[in-house]
């Protein structure tokens, strides 16, 4: 079936869409005081700083292993792109995976030794890890459309992405370890101001529970929010928060 396949539009369509930020960025990058509205109960989880990756599975069983941007392996190359040591982590998993009706799609984020700015967060001793934190699916169809749409598809929430309880299944049935599950409460307890926001987060999510040894500095990079078919989800960073309050600060010194 990989034979066949416009490898441009399998890339498009296999892309992980952007998540909005739980404040609405404004200016500069500075958060505003809108936030994310959340009806029905809201799964926390954490946010793993390294680099996005995916596995792609076709029904055949054809797998293609790719990057946020683009793909690095697919089953049976001689020949792989090592960017980030996506392919080096994931080609073993990628090999074992069983086979669906439709295109399936397993987000993972790689972190670790030489993986980004926040390796030491994670370790200490030069340990990689990984994490799934969402699958979607799709139709092979798609791949017949111009990359164009696709691309308008996929941005505008054509992937299928499953539910909490789907993706907890589909994990274990893979062996893959999720992201942290770090609690579920009801949309009225979450923090509604940006002030606020950035108190809860340090209170209680400033420690990453992803540690990969004991030597690792640990501090998480936020929490991602979403409800339980993910039909809202939301992320919310440190860095977003103590950027924005000091730029407050600032700006109300020179007044």
């Amino acid at each position: 079936m990989s034979d066949s396949i416009d490898l441009a539009a399998l890339n498009s369509a296999t892309k992980y869409p952007s998540i909005p930020t739980y404040h609405v960025l404004g200016e500069r990058g500075a958060l505003t005081e809108d936030a994310t509205p959340f009806v029905g109960d809201v799964v926390l989880t954490e946010k793993v700083d390294g680099t996005n990756a995916r596995i792609i599975q076709l029904p055949d069983g054809d797998w293609f292993i790719g990057s946020r941007e683009e793909l690095l392996a697919a089953r049976g190359d001689r020949v792989t792109n090592p960017a980030l040591g996506i392919v080096g982590v994931l080609r073993t998993v990628a090999e074992g995976f069983s086979v669906r009706d439709s295109i399936s799609v397993f987000y993972l984020e790689v972190y670790g030794a030489k993986v980004g700015a926040a390796a030491k967060q994670y370790t200490g001793t030069g340990q990689v890890g990984y994490r799934l934190f969402d699958v979607a699916t799709m139709p092979v169809e798609v791949l017949g459309r111009p990359v164009e749409r696709i691309s308008a598809w996929r941005e505008g929430g054509g992937q299928s992405f499953l539910t909490e309880e789907a993706l907890a299944i589909a994990a274990s049935m893979e062996g893959l370890p999720l992201t942290p599950r770090l609690g579920v409460i009801a949309p009225g307890s979450l923090p509604t101001s940006v002030d606020e926001m950035s108190a809860w987060l340090n209170a209680s999510w400033l420690q990453t529970q992803v540690a990969l040894d004991g030597q690792a500095a640990g501090r998480a990079e936020g929490v991602v929010l979403r409800t339980a078919d993910r039909s809202v989800i939301a992320k919310a960073r440190f860095e977003d928060y103590a950027r924005t309050l000091k730029r407050r600060t600032q700006t109300a010194r020179t007044r």
